[in-house]
């Protein structure tokens, strides 16, 4: 089963397609990559010889033997395919391109925080569609918005210096930021401590407003947002001005009710 003197030959000779699957399954370690493939190659009608590589030594020789930095390959016809994203370029799926620009990290919090909202709102009254879903949704989006921010704070940081016109002025704001997003969002949904949670709303999101609209409707500039965190590949501009604009909105609305 792990005969790796010869390169894999699979056929067609039965009218079923065939492949032939290297992969690391070791004691302590099954690659993911590896099930994944597996899964692939048989949810699109493949018949899989599944050879395991099962030591460190074994999978060092099939990597020097083939020429490969990575496992698993694939292999189809005696041709090598490669690993799991060239898989899926040979059968014809969609491969993420780190780099591209998504908004599903928006989508995700923003769906996330309406669902909380209806849920609590339920709860809480019975009814789904109230004046407390409105307020739970955009406090809860708060929290979920500074839980992104607070893995990184170090990346977010360096991401809103580029474009927060007060960060820019005093550096350790860019730091503040996420955990007085966070701490006003709990506040709101608590209804606690108004006095606390409304100016920290409007500050933020004013100044936070202001920035994103001189950086990206006045000077024109291309920018990731770091609105979901350091690491995000979501554009400046129409998401960022909608949080800060919630968060002003949110405290002028507790303010005056």
């Amino acid at each position: 089963m792990n005969d790796l003197s010869t390169a894999p030959k699979t056929g067609d000779r039965t009218g079923e397609r065939t492949a032939t699957v290297y992969r690391m399954v070791m004691d302590k370690h099954i690659c993911p990559f590896g099930l994944k493939t597996l899964h692939l190659l048989k949810s699109q009608g493949y018949r899989v010889d599944d050879h395991h590589l099962t030591t460190r030594a074994e999978t060092d020789a099939f990597k020097e033997k083939h020429g490969v930095k990575t496992t698993p390959q694939t292999f189809v016809g005696g041709e090598r395919i490669g690993g799991y994203e060239e898989l899926r370029r040979f059968l014809g799926k969609p491969v993420k391109d780190p780099k591209a620009t998504s908004y599903k990290p928006v989508v995700a919090i923003f769906g996330m925080g309406a669902l909380m909202a209806l849920a609590t709102s339920w709860l809480a009254s019975g009814a789904l569609l109230t004046a407390m879903t409105a307020e739970l949704f955009i406090a809860i989006s708060m929290c979920l918005l500074a839980i992104q921010k607070l893995q990184d704070v170090e990346g977010f940081a360096t991401m809103f210096l580029g474009y927060d016109l007060l960060a820019r002025r005093w550096v350790p704001y860019a730091y503040l930021y996420p955990f007085g997003e966070g701490l006003a969002g709990g506040l709101m949904i608590a209804h606690a401590l108004d006095w606390l949670s409304i100016p920290i709303a409007l500050f933020i999101g004013g100044v936070g407003a202001v920035s994103v609209f001189y950086a990206v409707y006045i000077q024109k500039r291309e920018l990731k947002c770091a609105c979901v965190g350091g690491g995000s590949n979501v554009p400046l501009g129409f998401v960022s001005l909608t949080e800060n604009v919630m968060m002003f909105a949110m405290g002028l609305w507790v303010l005056l009710t």
